[in-house]
């Protein structure tokens, strides 16, 4: 295979044709390709004013089980209403959850919820320590305060916590629809290890401030780090089985999700207190169980991401998705280096193919296919940034750059996402385009949360403003089996495409009966292209099925040995498996043969280098992504005049040498990229 594969002048034209247009001011030196200037008195992006909005005043009524401070009263605490609904002259309407009873006024939820109230302490904690703000100060002791009022301080569940409150400060412990755990407190859950990331960051904060409000503070984690060694952590160091798979048992509802969380705020809380014993055990129990969910690699799904639920091996989201932020922060403050590795792999892998494959999407099922949402962006970005500085990867800051730029613009929909003047993000963005314009609590917090992080990065804040719009993507795309032709075999089409831990591409799959044969036509490609078949892999031995393209073989699949199911929820697993070739340059169909009965999802293709293609203020910016296990070159032709600037890193995401950055006699530019790792690359005049 040569290795100098000429990129499609289709791909490049766009960016060519925009550099034309931008260049002109990077040639007067204002700015260079892909970096916008970076003024030290450049506004603020954090703009707190619609989560101010959002907040309300909530009586904290005497209730047994639930107090907060001071001990003596129960003055009237904060919380944000959960929703916002948006209307077309630009106003918002706050909603609760649920329908809402037109008697009582009750909703069948609740108006607030302790998930967004501990969030949103956390937004005016970190608010008023960059900027010593007093009024997010006050913010933050009102929202903790309510907080610690839904903490269960009594009985059996000490130190859980009841999810949803009513506006006038009833509780409702058991929501419609039902919440699992139901009660809420009944059991440790995703608002557990919220309040714990509250509390934890409320400590750190308030420690030299008011040490009486500290002190309740480190009373509350107390509490709750009490409630987990009676759950989750009670089972450190067993595992159990997922499909054959050892997980760890230790996990805080079972999810990586739900424990980085906790881990935020126990990495805080052990910065200000290292030698709190409880808290650091904690912490380095959780933070093991997580890194201990990384999965695959380069050419393995799902690509060194971090998995965030124990019960499924097929199932990424970003729902929840701060496990690399918080392995790469607990690394530091626990000095354990051996965690770092499993931050580095989600950020520097398994991240820049998310955005090649259309940007960060809020769940691989395991095939792209969501949409995309402001928690799931800032998961990517605080991951980015915290792994970059604990790895010493700043090659992971180029990412984030673009990750970031979702927020203003580089998105499916071409507009920005958040709103700089008022403070709004919106709720959503489909795949098709389509905008949610309502601006709810999680949406709001997460993307202030981006926003102070970026504040807090002026070089970042600058490069990621140089950046509103996605010119293309070349990533992973899926091909149907349903598709293909095939031949002694039938297309299913089940009542659910969800299996219990996975979604079936397309909601059908190809059952071939022993003998049969599945030939899939492929989208033209100019350069090798890794090939995942999804099988539906049966616990039982079931042969295999072999994978041809042309006349090539490509590799094999088992259609069974999924191994025991353990604690998933169905027997047997979907899974991408990697084949041991990567299909050829040009290749037009694969055809799969099988000895056994078999059951094939779809065609999983990854291009062994990926491209994410941006442009804005700052010019024209394109990021290569490496799925090879070799060093790959790429030529790209260039306009007369211009050069290439580059910049690449390995699978590390630390920088190593890049390919010459002038034109070659034939106008071309040489891109190196390095195996599993990724370059950037802008264009300068000569």
């Amino acid at each position: 295979m040569d290795p100098h594969i000429v990129l499609s002048r289709r791909t490049f034209a766009s960016i060519a044709t925009a550099a034309a247009a931008t260049l002109a001011t990077a040639a007067a030196g204002t700015a260079a390709p892909g970096q916008a200037p970076s003024p030290s008195d450049a506004p603020a992006l954090a703009n707190l004013s619609h989560l101010n909005f959002l907040l309300d005043t909530v009586p904290l009524v005497p209730v047994a089980g639930h107090t907060t401070y001071p001990m003596d009263g129960l003055r009237p605490g904060l919380a944000p209403w959960t929703y916002a609904d948006g209307h077309p002259d630009g106003s918002y309407t706050r909603v609760g959850g649920g329908s809402k009873d037109p008697v009582t006024g009750y909703w069948s939820q609740g108006a607030f919820n302790a998930d967004d109230i501990a969030r949103a302490s956390v937004v005016y904690l970190r608010h008023w320590q960059q900027t010593d703000d007093p009024s997010s100060k006050d913010k933050a002791h009102g929202l903790l305060r309510t907080l610690a009022y839904l903490q269960t301080t009594t009985g059996p569940h000490a130190g859980n916590v009841v999810l949803w409150q009513q506006a006038d400060g009833s509780l409702t412990p058991s929501a419609k629809p039902v919440e699992l755990p139901d009660p809420s407190d009944s059991a440790e859950s995703y608002w557990l290890a919220r309040t714990i990331w509250a509390f934890g960051e409320g400590y750190a904060a308030f420690a030299s401030h008011d040490a009486g409000f500290a002190a309740f503070l480190q009373e509350r984690l107390d509490l709750a780090l009490a409630s987990l060694n009676r759950q989750c952590l009670a089972k450190y160091g067993n595992h159990d089985t997922a499909d054959g798979v050892q997980v760890p048992a230790w996990l805080i509802t079972g999810g990586a999700d739900a424990s980085a969380e906790a881990v935020l705020g126990l990495t805080a809380y052990v910065r200000a207190i290292p030698d709190s014993h409880s808290a650091r055990e904690a912490l380095r129990k959780l933070t093991e169980g997580i890194a201990a969910m990384s999965s695959g690699g380069v050419g393995i799904w799902p690509f060194g991401a971090i998995l965030p639920w124990t019960k499924s091996r097929t199932l990424w989201h970003a729902w929840g998705g701060m496990a690399p932020a918080a392995v790469a922060g607990a690394a530091l403050v626990l000095d354990r280096q051996d965690l770092l590795p499993a931050a580095v792999r989600d950020c520097a892998q398994f991240t820049p193919q998310l955005l090649a494959a259309g940007g960060p999407d809020n769940a691989w099922t395991p095939t792209p296919g969501e949409a995309q949402i402001a928690y799931g962006v800032d998961s990517r970005l605080q991951g980015l940034v915290a792994t970059a500085k604990a790895a010493n990867a700043p090659g992971l800051l180029e990412v984030a750059a673009i990750a970031a730029a979702w927020y203003f613009g580089a998105n499916r929909s071409g507009r920005p996402a958040y709103n700089r003047a008022t403070g709004t993000a919106v709720d959503g963005i489909e795949r098709d385009g389509r905008v949610n314009m309502n601006s709810g609590a999680e949406s709001t917090i997460h993307a202030l949360l981006s926003m102070l992080l970026l504040d807090a990065n002026p070089g970042l804040k600058a490069r990621a403003l140089g950046i509103n719009r996605t010119i293309g993507v070349d990533g992973l795309t899926v091909v149907e089996a349903e598709s293909g032709i095939v031949t002694g075999g039938t297309v299913v089409t089940p009542a659910s495409a969800w299996t219990g831990e996975a979604n079936i591409s397309g909601g059908a799959y190809v059952a071939l009966q022993p003998g049969g044969a599945l030939a899939i036509a492929l989208p033209a490609a100019d350069q090798p292209r890794n090939a995942y078949p999804i099988v539906y892999q049966a616990v039982a031995q079931a042969g295999t099925t072999t994978w041809t393209a042309g006349p090539a073989d490509v590799g094999a699949t088992d259609n069974g040995g999924a191994g025991a199911q353990g604690i998933t929820d169905a027997p047997g697993i979907l899974f991408p498996f990697a084949l041991a070739r990567a299909l050829p340059a040009g290749a037009v169909t694969v055809r799969g043969r099988s000895d056994g009965p078999a059951l094939i999802d779809a065609l999983l293709l990854q291009p062994q280098i990926s491209t994410v293609a941006v442009d804005g203020p700052a010019g024209p910016l394109t990021l290569f992504v490496s799925a090879a296990d070799v060093a790959v070159e790429r030529r790209m032709d260039l306009p007369r005049g211009f050069k290439l600037i580059q910049r690449a890193y390995n699978a590390s995401g630390r920088p190593v040498p890049a390919a010459p950055n002038q034109n070659g006699r034939d106008h071309s530019g040489r891109v190196a990229v390095a195996p599993g790792g990724f370059t950037s690359v802008g264009l300068a005049r000569k």
